[in-house]
């Protein structure tokens, strides 16, 4: 766990109320793996006062060397201070922190599924299982056109299939639909969204006897990042405590229902 001020390099709304931010990655975070997070600090002068938890987005070469992202809707008074920042400005960031996503090895085809801004990691995701010579599809979900990550961003060799509540893009209806359909092909999935999908989620795994791992990135309030203050608590289906920032992000969706 490193804390960092680092340079603003590029930000851009992508789609929607969605933006990207790109900055200058600093050699601490150097380690990260797709599915851990970092705890950005917005504001000035200490307010707000706590920090937001984004995903890592994506990676790549910029003019001064590495630059990570991060990928977030403007929902309120931080997240729109974050999207107003311009290259040269500075943010602080403390990271990598959480555990990600862990794809097993000697396995080939791999499902992954985001719903709305649950996208933002399984990008990095879904490029470095690429890199890894992987057959990779990728399913994005969202209320609309509007809330759904543009295909042509991602790598040619992901598949993609689109789902839209109002079908204004792809197939009408929910995620559910096309995982149900991929979860017998696939030899391991991947989910990130809100806490309804899962659960939806694991209602088709409950129903499909298939005894396939799916990881699911867990969302949940969180004012520290580090396992101090409690706030993310959850409580698995087996039993017990566990905190959404130290002991996971990342958990076997079969382990939380």
């Amino acid at each position: 766990m490193n804390s960092a001020v680092v340079r603003v390099t590029e930000s851009a709304r992508l789609y929607g109320e969605t933006h990207v931010l790109w900055m200058e990655l600093p050699e601490k975070f150097q380690n990260a793996t797709p599915g851990q997070f970092v705890m950005t600090y917005v504001g000035e002068h200490d307010d707000p006062l706590l920090g937001r938890a984004f995903s890592f987005h994506r990676f790549r070469d910029g003019a001064a060397g590495r630059e990570f992202a991060v990928l977030f809707d403007v929902v309120g008074r931080g997240t729109g201070w974050l999207s107003r920042r311009t290259p040269g400005d500075s943010v602080r960031f403390i990271g990598p922190l959480g555990k990600g996503y862990q794809p097993r090895s000697g396995v080939q085809r791999m499902l992954l599924v985001g719903g709305g801004i649950g996208c933002a990691p399984l990008v990095w995701l879904a490029e470095t299982l690429v890199e890894q010579g992987r057959e990779v599809t990728l399913v994005l979900g969202g209320r609309g056109e509007q809330q759904v990550y543009p295909a042509r961003l991602l790598p040619p060799a992901v598949e993609v299939i689109v789902t839209t509540d109002d079908g204004s893009a792809g197939e009408r209806g929910l995620v559910t639909e096309p995982f149900e359909r991929l979860l017998p092909w696939c030899d391991q999935a991947f989910a990130c969204g809100p806490n309804p999908m899962f659960e939806a989620l694991h209602g088709v795994l409950r129903r499909s006897a298939l005894n396939k791992p799916v990881q699911a990135l867990v969302e949940a309030p969180m004012a520290c990042g580090m396992g101090i203050c409690y706030s993310c608590a959850v409580f698995p289906a087996r039993g017990g405590v566990k905190l959404v920032c130290r002991d996971g992000p990342m958990f076997d969706l079969r382990d939380l229902y």
